[in-house]
């Protein structure tokens, strides 16, 4: 699927080029983060809400009553509900206003404090009172009442909140901890500024004033939040910042701001010069800016490497390894932070080969070791490296008596009940916290049992959660194999590759809609299938028809087939396109210094969503391609290379 989010970039990207300007047009941006992002891109929503009961229309409305914290609303509806069968819930909605105010802080009175334990009691071990456990965690903190604080925390089981831990590192704080352990760990999770809150710049301003943060440790964590845009948020995290006015301008022209401050970095500290040409660095790797691996090398030589943001030493590696200087893609993963080195598997794969190209083979071998039996893009390559095939375990079936005792599950049909009112996230929930603790064969048993009743998404999130005994039948799945494969084989389309799309675009589920619009099985947007359907000579289409999976996938495979063949049948290129629009994989080739491995194309995409994307839509078409056939997929050879290749006019397709 495809996003819109700047078109005056669209335009500038696109002048000039006809095919692309007319598919460009059709598509949309990269889509927001989400990271364990594919579901909540693909959130089942019901047409209306006329084919629910009056009971459960009231019962909707209370859910948005309560996610704007409208506690008469709430109130009023909770009480014309007292026999609703999600009764829980019901409380659940009426409670958490309370705890919040309509501006989503938490409260810091004792107001709702009864309420909150007396359903904590109530509902003891449910998914919703965890969730309860979370909000009134935030009141608790906000108010520094670590007693009760500390009760509860020992309880949260998913304990999946930053703000929260920044809240238990101060309580740790409060009893008189090592300032310097907690603000080790303060460091290793104050990586995403979005989820600082009201607890985090709390915690890191009381961390350096007991020594456990140095001021430009300090810095470095506020710097994350203005190199995302949040000042505010920024000051109140690591104070005042002598190189802000050059991260505000790098995020705006970072070659203006290279050029600035290449006349006044005299002028400077150590850290700061550091700090300043890692930022820089990393807003010019994001325009695919040559600079960008000057402005790294000068940070490279100023040294504090670890002063840097996550998304700056992240692109000090891929900016490397565009410019194929592999001594550079050495060392910067070895100077990473152990936190954002050990979050993606990237880094342990680039270093070995880094180790691999710098002639130590034996210690790249090693390294590869590591990532041999994971089932991902990297773990893929890695079995490559070493010669060896692409690995699909052993397919252990699922115990018929298993399936049916975990299908007698509350919990499960608690989570149908949701997705049939068309509440995806409570559904997902609830389902995803009946899994806790549950061995291999019993997520078998339960993704048996989803996929028997049609929820394949459901089937491949429990599949996917599986340690040493696996069905990757289970994992990728092929429904509604009668009617994609003629489809694909008509117009000479990889069906693997548009299996491995679909799982990454809509997880399988039919009436999946993005925010945007883009829905169904391959998320095609109304304006994108508008202009396939007459393409290809479908009469009379309408947007409507987008809802019925043969349409859906005829639009959507004809749009595939057809930025494939734009862009020279990269299979990188064209899973690129799907994603992000024609004209920007073009824009990126033409960037390209030199010829490169197809990974390392895919690594270096500008794009976060995009650059996920393309990885997991080409390693689930590898494992569709393995399951099928005899024969040895090669992921290198579905990646291919990538060279510098200046943009010509063409005609459709």
């Amino acid at each position: 699927m495809l996003h819109r989010k700047n078109m005056k970039l669209v335009n500038k990207l696109i002048a000039g080029l006809a095919l692309s300007a007319v598919l460009v047009s059709l598509t949309v941006e990269a889509k927001t983060k989400s990271s364990n992002q594919a579901s909540s891109k693909t959130a089942k929503k019901s047409e209306s809400n006329k084919d629910l009961s009056k009971e459960d229309q009231k019962f909707v409305e209370l859910r948005e009553a309560a996610k704007v914290n409208d506690i008469a609303k709430a109130n009023t509806l909770a009480a014309q509900l007292n026999k609703h069968d999600l009764a829980d819930y019901v409380s659940y909605f009426q409670i958490k206003p309370q705890l919040f105010d309509k501006g989503m802080q938490a409260r810091s009175d004792t107001a709702a404090d009864a309420a909150a334990n007396n359903f904590l009691k109530t509902y003891a071990g449910t998914a919703i009172a965890d969730r309860l456990r979370n909000d009134y965690l935030l009141v608790l903190g906000k108010r520094q009442d670590w007693t009760n604080f500390d009760r509860e925390y020992a309880q949260f089981q998913l304990d999946d909140d930053t703000q929260v831990k920044c809240y238990a590192l101060q309580s740790r704080m409060a009893k008189g901890e090592d300032p310097k352990i907690l603000g080790s760990e303060a460091k290793g999770i104050l990586l995403d500024p979005q989820y600082f809150g009201e607890a985090c710049p709390e915690l890191v301003q009381s961390l350096q004033r007991a020594g456990g943060l140095t001021k430009y440790e300090a810095l470095a964590i506020g710097r994350i939040a203005l190199e995302n845009n949040y000042e505010t948020l920024a000051k109140r995290t690591g104070g005042e910042d002598p190189i802000a006015d050059i991260v505000k301008k790098a995020r705006v022209d970072p070659a203006q701001a290279f050029r600035d401050f290449e006349k006044k970095e005299w002028r400077t500290g150590r850290e700061n010069t550091a700090a300043a040409w890692g930022v820089i660095g990393q807003f010019l790797a994001k325009k695919l800016d040559r600079q960008a691996i000057k402005a790294y090398r000068l940070q490279h030589e100023a040294g504090h490497h670890k002063l840097l943001s996550a998304e700056s030493q992240e692109w000090k590696v891929r900016t490397a390894l565009r410019e194929g200087d592999w001594k550079l893609v050495k060392e910067s993963i070895e100077n990473m932070s152990p936190a954002i080195r050990k979050r993606d598997p990237a880094w342990t794969y680039w270093y070995g080969r880094a180790q691999k190209e710098l002639g130590d083979e034996s210690l790249s071998k090693e390294t590869m070791q590591a990532l041999i039996d994971q089932f991902n893009f990297y773990g893929q390559l890695a079995r490559e490296d070493l010669g060896m095939k692409i690995y699909v375990p052993k397919k252990v079936a699922p115990d018929e008596a298993l399936v049916k005792q975990m299908a007698s599950q509350k919990s499960f049909a608690r989570a149908v009940r949701f997705y049939d009112m068309g509440l995806r996230f409570e559904g997902n929930r609830e389902w995803n916290w009946a899994l806790r603790g549950l061995t291999d064969q019993q997520l078998i048993a339960v993704a048996e049992h989803a996929k028997r009743i049609g929820l394949y998404d459901r089937a491949v999130n429990t599949a996917d959660r599986t340690k040493s005994e696996h069905d990757f039948s289970l994992r990728y799945p092929t429904p509604y194999r009668e009617a994609l494969s003629p489809i694909a084989q008509s117009i000479g389309l990889d069906t693997s590759w548009a299996y491995g799309l679909i799982r990454q675009e809509s997880r399988f589920i039919m009436n999946a809609r993005s925010h945007v619009g883009a829905s169904g099985l391959m998320q095609v947007m109304p304006s994108t299938a508008k202009y396939v359907a007459k393409k290809i000579g479908m009469d009379g289409f309408k947007p409507s028809q987008l809802s019925d999976m043969n349409t859906n996938l005829t639009l959507g495979s004809n749009y595939l087939n057809m930025v494939l063949q734009d862009l020279d049948g990269s299979w990188a290129l064209a899973s690129a396109a799907y994603n992000a629009g024609p004209g920007r994989p073009k824009l990126w080739r033409e960037k390209l210094p030199r010829t490169v491995e197809g990974a390392i194309f895919a690594e270096t995409i500008p794009f976060n969503e995009t650059r996920g994307y393309v990885k997991n839509v080409l390693s689930n078409a590898n494992y569709y391609s393995a399951l099928a056939s005899s024969k040895t997929p090669s992921l290198k050879q579905r990646l291919g290379t990538v060279s510098p290749k200046t943009s010509v006019l063409s005609e459709l397709p």
